[in-house]
Protein backbone atom coordinates (compact mmCIF):
# COMPACT_ATOMS: atom_id res chain seq x y z
CA UNK A 1 0.00 0.00 0.00
CA UNK A 2 0.99 3.64 -0.30
CA UNK A 3 -0.13 7.06 0.79
CA UNK A 4 -2.73 8.45 -1.59
CA UNK A 5 -1.80 11.78 -3.15
CA UNK A 6 -4.36 14.48 -3.93
CA UNK A 7 -3.81 17.90 -5.48
CA UNK A 8 -6.46 20.34 -4.24
CA UNK A 9 -5.88 23.66 -5.98
CA UNK A 10 -7.37 26.71 -7.62
CA UNK A 11 -8.40 26.31 -11.27
CA UNK A 12 -5.99 24.34 -13.40
CA UNK A 13 -2.91 24.73 -11.20
CA UNK A 14 -2.98 21.12 -10.02
CA UNK A 15 -3.68 19.74 -13.49
CA UNK A 16 -0.81 21.77 -14.97
CA UNK A 17 1.73 20.74 -12.33
CA UNK A 18 0.61 17.12 -12.62
CA UNK A 19 0.97 17.20 -16.42
CA UNK A 20 4.53 18.49 -16.07
CA UNK A 21 5.39 15.80 -13.54
CA UNK A 22 4.11 13.18 -16.00
CA UNK A 23 6.27 14.72 -18.75
CA UNK A 24 9.36 14.54 -16.53
CA UNK A 25 8.78 11.15 -14.90
CA UNK A 26 6.79 9.37 -17.58
CA UNK A 27 4.75 6.78 -15.74
CA UNK A 28 3.89 7.99 -12.25
CA UNK A 29 4.56 5.61 -9.33
CA UNK A 30 1.02 6.11 -8.03
CA UNK A 31 -2.28 7.57 -9.12
CA UNK A 32 -2.61 11.25 -8.27
CA UNK A 33 -6.09 12.69 -7.88
CA UNK A 34 -6.56 16.30 -8.89
CA UNK A 35 -9.47 18.42 -7.66
CA UNK A 36 -10.14 22.11 -8.24
CA UNK A 37 -11.77 24.38 -5.69
CA UNK A 38 -12.12 28.14 -6.02
CA UNK A 39 -13.44 31.07 -4.03
CA UNK A 40 -16.84 30.96 -5.74
CA UNK A 41 -17.35 27.46 -4.33
CA UNK A 42 -16.28 28.34 -0.79
CA UNK A 43 -19.79 28.85 0.58
CA UNK A 44 -21.01 25.52 -0.80
CA UNK A 45 -18.12 23.45 0.53
CA UNK A 46 -18.88 21.46 3.65
CA UNK A 47 -15.42 20.71 5.10
CA UNK A 48 -16.50 17.47 6.79
CA UNK A 49 -17.97 16.19 3.50
CA UNK A 50 -14.87 17.14 1.50
CA UNK A 51 -12.67 15.56 4.13
CA UNK A 52 -14.73 12.35 4.01
CA UNK A 53 -14.55 12.33 0.21
CA UNK A 54 -10.77 12.66 0.25
CA UNK A 55 -10.38 10.08 3.01
CA UNK A 56 -12.39 7.63 0.91
CA UNK A 57 -9.26 7.36 -1.26
CA UNK A 58 -7.27 6.11 1.73
CA UNK A 59 -6.11 2.55 1.21
CA UNK A 60 -4.73 2.25 4.72
CA UNK A 61 -1.64 4.45 4.69
CA UNK A 62 -3.31 7.86 4.72
CA UNK A 63 -3.90 10.72 2.33
CA UNK A 64 -1.52 13.58 1.55
CA UNK A 65 -3.26 16.66 0.15
CA UNK A 66 -1.05 19.19 -1.63
CA UNK A 67 -2.64 22.65 -1.92
CA UNK A 68 -1.42 25.65 -3.82
CA UNK A 69 -1.83 28.51 -1.36
CA UNK A 70 -1.96 28.55 2.43
CA UNK A 71 -4.82 30.70 3.69
CA UNK A 72 -6.90 30.30 0.54
CA UNK A 73 -10.04 28.26 -0.10
CA UNK A 74 -8.46 24.89 -1.08
CA UNK A 75 -6.37 24.79 2.08
CA UNK A 76 -8.84 26.52 4.39
CA UNK A 77 -11.71 24.18 3.62
CA UNK A 78 -9.74 21.22 4.97
CA UNK A 79 -7.41 22.65 7.60
CA UNK A 80 -9.60 22.14 10.68
CA UNK A 81 -10.68 18.67 9.60
CA UNK A 82 -7.12 17.59 8.83
CA UNK A 83 -5.96 18.54 12.30
CA UNK A 84 -8.49 16.07 13.73
CA UNK A 85 -7.71 13.23 11.30
CA UNK A 86 -4.50 11.28 11.95
CA UNK A 87 -4.39 9.83 8.43
CA UNK A 88 -4.86 13.11 6.55
CA UNK A 89 -2.08 15.65 6.04
CA UNK A 90 -2.02 18.89 4.08
CA UNK A 91 1.06 20.59 2.68
CA UNK A 92 0.52 24.01 1.12
CA UNK A 93 2.63 25.87 -1.43
CA UNK A 94 2.40 23.33 -4.26
CA UNK A 95 5.14 23.61 -6.81
CA UNK A 96 6.70 21.15 -9.24
CA UNK A 97 9.65 20.20 -6.98
CA UNK A 98 7.18 19.40 -4.17
CA UNK A 99 5.15 17.10 -6.39
CA UNK A 100 8.22 15.40 -7.87
CA UNK A 101 9.65 14.73 -4.39
CA UNK A 102 6.29 13.35 -3.26
CA UNK A 103 6.18 11.00 -6.23
CA UNK A 104 9.81 9.93 -5.88
CA UNK A 105 9.28 9.00 -2.23
CA UNK A 106 5.74 7.68 -2.54
CA UNK A 107 6.58 4.59 -0.47
CA UNK A 108 7.27 6.62 2.69
CA UNK A 109 4.80 6.86 5.61
CA UNK A 110 2.40 9.81 5.64
CA UNK A 111 4.19 12.02 8.18
CA UNK A 112 7.56 11.50 6.53
CA UNK A 113 6.15 12.05 3.05
CA UNK A 114 4.55 15.33 4.15
CA UNK A 115 7.94 16.54 5.43
CA UNK A 116 9.65 15.37 2.23
CA UNK A 117 7.08 17.25 0.13
CA UNK A 118 7.58 20.47 2.10
CA UNK A 119 11.35 20.09 1.93
CA UNK A 120 11.19 19.59 -1.84
CA UNK A 121 9.17 22.77 -2.25
CA UNK A 122 11.55 24.80 -0.12
CA UNK A 123 14.73 23.46 -1.73
CA UNK A 124 13.21 24.02 -5.17
CA UNK A 125 13.25 27.76 -4.53
CA UNK A 126 16.62 29.34 -5.17
CA UNK A 127 17.77 32.89 -5.82
CA UNK A 128 20.29 32.87 -8.66
CA UNK A 129 22.39 35.68 -10.02
CA UNK A 130 22.28 38.18 -7.19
Amino acid sequence: MAVQLILLTHGQIGASVLAEAETILGRLPLKVIQKSVDQSQAERIVPAELCAELQAYDRGDGVLVLTDLYGATPCNCLEKEARAQPRLAIVSGLNLPMLLRSLNYADKPLAELARIAADGAIKGIQVIGI
